[in-house]
């Protein structure tokens, strides 16, 4: 399959450019609109070629039929995994394709455009964000160049507009700024406040917002063909959870999914696919232990400063980059729970 690929350049540094693939016609006109609405490009040229040889599918697994995960690696934003370290992926229908979550940067997300591609023609009908993270939005323009409906949480759109500037200064710290061209917040067209089925065509999928817990914008959605449930960041395992949203809320809310049926789910980070209710075990082990240590530490008059020195002793266990998101854990951890 052919794609339009334009060579675009920074209009504040004409050195610093890169190349993107946007879907959609083969033409000058198609090119010239793509730069035009972003100022801070300049078009220096452009072509029509077969993906094939210039952009690298993500690889993926399929892990029911008709649904395929990347798996991401259990790293930070960086130039060499160009920000594709969380789990991503798509679901055909027999009409459509929905894509979940579109990675950390624009080149994962034409490198999972280019993934889908190579297994159907179908349309690209949406892109469900799962919540705000950059490793999981910034990836998402070639989605909307696509065609599709970006569907999120209803509190999605105000999240990522109180981040897009951070979110857009720290692709170009962490990924570079080459790798930054096109990674950008995108608008979100219909939102989620309690639950809404979309169908791809004989594949019905239930969207769910949730209250506030990894974030106050967490999304699933459940594969009703084969009991599939994409919790996405809700759910991590080998890499330690992130709280962005409320410890409390969080384990409440697990402790209520844990309740219902699902032949299997798919993480954020970890898995792919991992067993259930049994694949939350770990997290809510830490979860548990990490209330406990706070609860009484705050129950000694224990100042948050004292508290840090020792919160989450015995509790790092195998988890991955634990050093760089349990400070923050245990921080949110006792601001949450010394109000209690």
């Amino acid at each position: 399959m052919s794609a339009l690929f334009l060579s675009v350049c920074l209009a504040a540094a004409a050195d610093i450019c890169a190349t993107r693939l946007v879907p959609g016609a083969c033409t000058q006109a198609r090119a010239e609109a793509w730069v035009t609405a972003r100022p801070d490009l300049t078009l220096r040229d452009w072509d029509c070629a077969p993906m094939a040889g210039r952009v690298t599918p993500l690889p993926m697994t399929e892990v029911a039929p008709g649904l395929f995960v990347f798996k991401g690696p259990h790293e930070l934003a960086t130039p060499e995994n160009a920000g594709a370290h969380a789990n991503i992926g798509f679901i055909l229908g027999t009409d459509a394709v929905a894509v979940i979550d579109a990675g950390g940067s624009r080149q994962i997300g034409e490198q999972l455009y280019a993934a889908i591609r190579h297994r159907t023609d179908l349309p690209i009908g949406w892109l469900i964000l799962t919540h705000m993270h950059p490793d999981h939005v910034l990836g998402a323009s070639v989605f909307r160049d696509a065609g599709a409906t970006v569907i999120g949480h209803a509190r999605l759109p105000a999240a990522l507009a109180a981040r897009a500037e951070v979110y857009r200064d720290r692709a170009a710290r962490d990924l570079g700024r080459e790798l930054a061209i096109g990674s950008e917040i995108v608008r979100i067209d219909a939102v989620i406040e309690e639950r809404e089925t979309i169908d791809l065509g004989a594949r019905p999928l239930l969207l769910e917002a949730h209250p506030v817990a990894h974030t106050d914008n967490d999304l699933t959605v459940f594969d009703m063909q084969s009991s599939t449930w994409w919790l996405s960041d809700l759910l991590f395992e080998e890499h330690l959870p992130s709280i962005d949203g409320s410890l409390m809320g969080w384990r409440s809310l697990m402790t209520e999914l844990t309740t219902r049926p699902a032949a299997q789910v798919i993480p954020g980070h970890g898995g792919p696919v991992l067993p259930w209710p049994e694949g939350a075990a770990p997290m809510l082990g830490y979860f548990d232990g990490l209330i406990t240590e706070t609860r009484a530490a705050v129950a000694r008059g224990e100042s948050l400063s004292e508290a840090l020195r020792h919160l989450g002793e015995g509790l790092e266990g195998d988890w991955a980059l634990f050093d760089t998101f349990h400070p923050q854990n245990a921080t949110a951890a006792y601001l949450e729970l010394e109000w209690e």
